[in-house]
């Protein structure tokens, strides 16, 4: 059997890049044995901010301020509720990181990071579409950079390290409102250039297309595994046991998806006319089955930087949580609500995306790369908000999580405290340069986080 670096599977269009397998090792034009797997990056973010004193460990029980709901996005920050003392700590998950019990050897929670707000822009939609270039269309202004900042840190990794996959980045929303409320801004936080936004893929069926085929994949195909799967069949007698349970796994997984495809599309087609139709998907199908289909492109050696929108900012507009509510609520209006026990029905919606975040990690654990281990053992996977309290709209104090080792790079099942007001731009810079990047700046930074490193 004749295979390049990469084995594919091939039918009627559709072109399906299989994981690696030790057994065809033998057979590839250069030698693979020994080369580590590709650093992956996903960075996913959550909006309207979080519930802050669920979320910060110390201050669930502690004397807490009324809520302003205003929109000036700083006006509490010489009002801060603690100041860090820097340095790093046991981890202790707060109610609201529950969801992540079983992975908290495999994350870190880092606080202290501020973005520096200047007014010129709506505060959900500057928290969007700043949040990875760090930079305010103020601040650019005053630089000469027309706003965003040039290109986001997904694009500026991508280019040094995308080189090798079909895709230098991805970016992936979980938006399924058919039609617009906000413009671009609350809606991206991925940017080629100035004002140059890289559209993300909202849509399952859309994004699983531009995985398999080139063109429209109902013009090819009804259901890519039916027509793959002798293939398959056919390579699986040249493999070895442990090759057979990783390529049977990953077929499975392909199939498992388009099964989740279709019914998500029977949920659509049959909704109740009581539901609002503008977003009639179940909240945590639709997230899952967006964060599978990421792993399959990685698994594919399609893409290895990723940006996930979990939703929106702002967005006016009911969503059906699941499990969690009875009917569809409104995430930003219930973020300025939060007097009384008002916090408490929002922090449901905090733990919902934690428990996203720890599907997500959990299916990285399981997926095994070419040396045997994980690929949440090569990977960074972040999970943070624009907002560091969707009441108050402040820019300080911003939420983050980061999971994954980077190769050994990351001791992870720990709690970094940075000195408060440690620009956010330097936690970007960080991840740069454990994906590999020679910089020494990014945006406004003025150095790395450098308890993040091993």
């Amino acid at each position: 059997m004749n295979v390049s670096r990469r084995v594919f599977l091939k039918a009627k269009g559709v072109t399906l890049a299989l994981p690696f397998l030790h057994s065809l090792a033998h057979a590839v034009e250069q030698p693979t044995r020994g080369v580590a797997p590709s650093k992956k990056l996903v960075m996913m973010y959550v909006p309207n901010g979080l519930v802050r004193r669920c979320f910060f460990p110390g201050e669930e029980e502690a004397e807490l301020p009324g809520f302003i709901g205003g929109f000036n996005a700083d006006k509490t920050k010489n009002e801060r509720r603690y100041q860090n003392e820097p340095g790093i700590y046991p981890l202790e998950l707060s109610s609201t990181m529950q969801p992540l019990q079983d992975h908290k050897d495999d994350v870190t929670l880092v606080t202290g990071l501020d973005r520096t707000f200047k007014p010129g822009q709506d505060v959900h939609a500057q928290g969007a579409s700043c949040y990875l270039t760090s930079l305010s269309p103020a601040q650019a202004a005053e630089q000469g950079i027309r706003h965003p900042n040039g290109r986001s840190l997904d694009q500026v990794i991508g280019d040094h390290v995308g080189g090798t996959t079909s895709f230098k980045t991805l970016e992936i929303s979980c938006n399924g409102f058919k039609q617009g409320k906000e413009s671009i801004h609350f809606d991206n936080i991925s940017w080629y250039g100035p004002d140059k936004i890289a559209p993300s893929i909202k849509e399952p069926q859309k994004l699983y297309e531009r995985l398999f085929v080139a063109d429209s994949y109902r013009t090819h195909i009804a259901d890519v595994t039916d027509l793959v799967l002798a293939d398959a069949k056919s390579l699986s007698k040249k493999l070895g046991r442990e090759d057979r349970h990783t390529l049977n796994g990953f077929m499975e997984m392909i199939r498992d998806i388009e099964i989740r495809m279709a019914k998500l599309q029977s949920v659509i087609e049959n909704v109740d006319i009581e539901v609002p139709k503008n977003e009639v998907i179940p909240r945590g199908e639709y997230i899952r089955l967006q964060a599978d289909l990421m792993l399959l492109a990685f698994q594919m050696g399609i893409t290895n930087i990723c940006t996930f929108m979990v939703g929106p900012e702002r967005w006016d507009a009911t969503l059906m949580y699941e499990g969690v509510f009875d009917k569809p609520v409104q995430h930003h209006n219930m973020t300025h609500n939060q007097k009384g026990n008002g916090y408490k029905e929002l922090q449901k919606i905090d733990i919902f995306h934690i428990q996203q975040y720890a599907y997500l990690i959990q299916r990285m654990k399981d997926i095994k790369e070419s040396d045997g281990t994980s690929m949440l053992d090569n990977s960074i996977v972040t999970y943070g908000a624009g907002l560091g309290d969707g009441a108050t709209h402040q820019y300080y104090d911003l939420p983050l999580i980061v999971a994954g080792k980077a190769q050994r790079q990351i001791k992870q099942g720990r709690f970094v405290k940075c000195q408060s007001g440690t620009l956010n731009s330097n936690m970007w810079l960080t991840i740069a340069q454990l994906m590999g990047l020679e910089i020494d700046s990014f945006a406004d930074s003025t150095g790395v986080v450098s308890e993040l490193w091993t």
